[in-house]
C-alpha cells in the first residue's frame, strides 16, 4: 500500500511538472525562476579544464550530492556558436556531456539542418549538475551555477549565442520574459548576439514548434556567417 501511494505521488508530481514546463513555454505562465540577482564575480580561468576542475570541486548549491558526473559542455573551444541549455538530465548525468539523450538527438538534427556539425559549435548549461527528478533549476542553483557559465563565455568569445528554452533565455538576458516572447529576434548578452528559441524537448511534446524554431536558427546561420 505505501509503495503504491508513493508510486502515485510521483506520478502526480511529473504530471505537474509536464504541465507547468508546458506552460512556461507556451507564455501562459511565466517561469518559476523570478528573482535575477547578480551574479558573484566569477574567477579568472586560463582554460576550459581550469573550470571542469572548479566545477568537480563545487559544493555551492546542494546538487553537488546528488550528481554522478559534471556536465560541463561539449564541442569547439573556439566555436562562433554556443549552444546554452537548461541543465543536464539523466543521460547527461551518467555519461557527463551535454544534450546526450533524446533532446540531444533533435538539437544535432537542428544544428545539423543549419549546415553545421556539433564539432563546429560549443554546446553547455546553465546548471552544470543535474537537479534530482529533472526538475526545473532553483534560482540558488543558477546563481551558484552561473559563474562557470560567464567563464565558459568569456573564453570561448563567441559570436551568437542559441539560447535553448526558457531558464536558458532569461539567465542571460536577465529577465522574467516569457520564451514566447523572446524568440524570433536577436538580443544581447555582453556584447553578443542572443537568439532565444524553443528547448529541443519542448519540440519532442510539441513538434507544431519546429518550424518556429527552424525559423530562429536560420536567424542565427546568417549571423554566424557575418565577417
Amino acid at each position: 500500500m505505501q509503495y503504491n501511494l508513493i508510486d502515485e505521488y510521483l506520478k502526480v508530481v511529473a504530471a505537474v511538472k509536464f504541465y507547468v514546463e508546458e506552460q512556461v513555454q507556451l507564455g501562459f505562465l511565466e517561469s518559476l525562476c523570478t528573482e535575477r540577482a547578480e551574479p558573484s564575480s566569477p574567477a579568472v580561468y586560463e582554460s576550459m579544464e581550469d573550470i571542469k576542475v572548479a566545477v568537480q570541486n563545487c559544493d555551492a548549491c546542494l546538487l553537488h550530492s546528488s550528481r554522478t558526473n559534471v556536465v560541463l559542455g561539449a564541442g569547439n573551444e573556439d566555436a562562433r556558436l554556443v549552444f546554452v541549455g537548461e541543465a543536464p538530465g539523466v543521460d547527461e548525468d551518467r555519461q557527463g556531456q551535454p544534450f546526450v539523450g533524446r533532446a540531444g538527438h533533435k538539437l544535432t538534427q537542428i544544428i545539423e539542418a543549419i549546415g553545421l556539425s556539433r564539432s563546429e559549435v560549443y554546446i553547455t548549461n546553465v546548471l552544470k549538475c543535474r537537479p534530482p527528478g529533472n526538475r526545473n533549476p532553483l534560482p540558488e542553483e543558477i546563481y551558484a551555477c552561473e559563474p562557470y557559465l560567464i567563464a565558459q563565455l568569456r573564453l570561448i568569445k563567441p559570436r551568437v549565442i542559441c539560447a535553448l528554452g526558457t531558464f536558458a533565455a532569461q539567465t542571460l538576458l536577465r529577465t522574467d520574459r516569457r520564451i514566447s516572447s523572446l524568440r524570433g529576434r536577436f538580443h544581447t548578452y555582453q556584447g553578443i548576439k542572443v537568439m532565444p528559441t524553443y528547448h529541443p524537448a519542448y519540440l519532442l511534446r510539441n513538434p507544431k514548434f519546429k518550424r518556429d524554431v527552424w525559423e530562429d536558427v536560420k536567424m542565427v546561420r546568417v549571423e554566424y556567417d557575418r565577417q
